[in-house]
């Protein structure tokens, strides 16, 4: 490990980038799997089923997400993997709302919201405190909102 780490920090903060591109490489996946394109929502859903501990692979990596996040709150490399200027998943998340028919700059507010909310809630799962059922009820009711409200509800002007 030496050879390729100058010390157990740098070997951590490769880990977490590491394990950010699996899940964005697993999520791609899972969308390119499915056999049809899918409408605004349905992507949506699927996106965020990979946020959530539905299975065993997900629970163990909102576990070291989890782990990661308490201790970047203390470590700045860490933080910075963290707090990254750039923001893919909030980027996705408002164009595809944007294609669903939201303004931009509200989809852009809203696909912040979703994707801090999502991440909270999945460990609303982890420590049961929220069934999967009962976050899907909370994430379709956000998604009902945002698909079916007048397209004058979302204008900015």
């Amino acid at each position: 490990m030496q050879y390729y780490f100058a010390n157990k920090h740098a070997l951590l903060v490769t880990a977490l980038r590491m394990l950010n591109a699996d899940n964005e490489a697993r999520t791609l996946r899972r969308i390119a799997a499915q056999q049809a394109p899918l409408p605004p929502r349905e992507l949506l859903e699927v996106i965020f089923d990979e946020f959530l501990p539905l299975d065993d692979e997900r629970r163990r990596n909102q576990l070291v997400y989890a782990a990661y996040f308490a201790r970047s709150l203390t470590d700045p490399a860490l933080a910075a993997v963290f707090l990254s200027d750039e923001h893919p998943l909030e980027e996705l998340v408002a164009a595809i709302l944007t294609q669903g028919g939201l303004d931009g700059n509200v989809a852009q507010h809203e696909a912040d919201l979703l994707v801090s909310g999502i991440s909270g809630i999945g460990l609303d799962i982890l420590y049961e405190r929220r069934s999967v059922a009962a976050v899907r009820r909370v994430v379709d009711y956000h998604l009902d909102r945002l698909f079916s409200a007048s397209p004058d509800t979302f204008s900015t002007s």
